[in-house]
């Protein structure tokens, strides 16, 4: 494996929205800023042996929060939204 696509998916976006679109074949993962969607797709496909059909990402801008005097930025992320060919899934959690 290229440590190059490991090195482009963070990490698996664990929420309750997240959990219940994998029911449906979409699975959410945090992702570098300058990853695109190709490069997404061969990283998932080669990281977990199945076959993506689509990806779509969002890309969250940093905010400025008040802290007292100082202002300071949150860190912004990418998102993307990972959908699976019909009958496919990635074993995220063992249960």
């Amino acid at each position: 494996m290229d440590n190059k696509k490991k090195l482009l998916i963070k990490q698996v976006w664990v929420t309750e929205k997240a959990s219940d679109s994998s029911n449906l074949g979409k699975y959410v993962f945090m992702v570098e800023k300058s990853a695109n969607k190709p490069e997404i797709k061969k990283a998932i496909e080669s990281i977990y042996s199945v076959k993506v059909v689509d990806v779509n990402t969002v890309n969250n801008k940093s905010k400025s929060k008040r802290l007292g005097r100082s202002m300071g930025k949150t860190s912004g992320h990418k998102k993307a939204v990972v959908t699976l060919k019909e009958g496919q899934k990635i074993d995220i959690i063992p249960t």
